[in-house]
């Protein structure tokens, strides 16, 4: 779990965290409303992706919107995305092919993913947000856990 430390009210200091998942080895942040934004409705999480793997197997919904982002992962050239990634949404699943500069946006109760990461030929970012006071929890697959 993340240490952020509260600086008054309205500020708080993002600590880094490691990622569940072992194909993630970059430091990741996190902001979650109930806990860092006094009470928002709003959370977020950073990741940088610099290999493939699937990150999460099943279908599901959320009783909450969730917008995702996936940017290139040079800070200096966010427009170069360097991966392709395959996301199902909808109820029968769409298979889309992102291997573009994008946000998906999930509307509540939205039946989406699997979200496989197929291949990664240059860093991306990942950027998880929820307009939920929490993130956004769904089983791991077994072959993405770092506990396994």
């Amino acid at each position: 779990m993340t240490v952020n430390i509260k600086h008054g009210e309205y500020i708080t200091e993002l600590g880094t965290i490691q990622s569940i998942y072992k194909q993630i080895t970059a430091p990741q942040v996190a902001a979650l409303g109930g806990r860092d934004l006094n009470g928002a409705d709003f959370s977020l999480g950073w990741s940088y992706l610099t290999e493939p793997f699937l990150m999460v197997a099943e279908a599901h919904t959320h009783d909450f919107d969730q917008i995702i982002f996936f940017l290139g992962g040079n800070p200096g050239s966010v427009g170069e995305f360097g991966a392709e990634v395959e996301m199902s949404l909808g109820e029968p699943p769409e298979k889309h092919i992102i291997n573009y500069t994008s946000c998906v946006y999930i509307p509540a109760g939205l039946m989406h993913c699997p979200l496989n990461v197929k291949t990664v030929y240059k860093p991306i970012m990942f950027i998880d947000i929820t307009l939920s006071p929490g993130a956004s929890i769904r089983p791991l697959p077994p072959a993405s856990r770092r506990d396994e």
